[in-house]
């Protein structure tokens, strides 16, 4: 075998190495481990207090009782904004069953009053600057992506999640399942 092509073989296996490690290190980093079960889900979410808009700590458990949209959001995020018209249509169809939103702000708690004020945003928003990006992961969003929507039962156990922007008939199936 000439020594050319030798080293061509050299470089191809190392090449075909190189990307099977690469495809395999994705897989591990998207999947980002096993989900995390329901009740893994619920105390993470009833652990975390954050501030509401006026500064007082706010705690998920409050909501016990109603079907809860929990929306992970920031001024910053163009698919986020879009929905937050859609959430609040949706929110006063459905308040007299028991629904309600609560908006976390993974983001700086001055953007975020100067939006929810220009929005006119009805719903409870809490803000979480960065650390809310570590709770949407322990609920199963390995990636931290944003918009990030997790619903709870009247019992306040995780029942679905959505990664990405909700359409109107998306949310109204997923409302169809969870309210009377």
């Amino acid at each position: 075998m000439s020594p050319r092509r030798r080293r061509a073989l050299t470089y191809g296996a190392a090449g075909v190495t190189a990307a099977a490690a690469g495809v395999w290190a994705g897989v591990r980093l998207l999947a980002g481990g096993a989900e995390p079960e329901p009740d893994q889900r619920a105390s993470a979410l009833e652990a975390v207090a954050y501030p509401d808009l006026s500064g007082k700590p706010r705690r998920i458990v409050e909501w016990r009782g109603k079907v809860v949209a929990v929306n992970f959001w920031a001024t910053w995020c163009a698919p986020c904004l879009e929905e937050i018209p859609m959430f609040q249509e949706v929110r006063r169809k459905h308040a007299s069953q028991g629904f309600e939103i609560v908006g976390i702000a993974v983001d700086d708690v001055d953007k975020v009053a100067e939006f929810s004020r220009k929005l006119d945003i009805s719903y409870p928003i809490l803000v979480a600057d960065g650390s809310g990006l570590a709770l949407i992961r322990q609920l199963g969003n390995s990636s931290g992506g944003l918009p990030y929507t997790a619903f709870l039962d009247r019992a306040g156990r995780p029942t679905r999640s959505k990664l990405g922007t909700f359409t109107r008939p998306e949310l109204d199936a997923f409302l169809a399942e969870l309210l009377p």
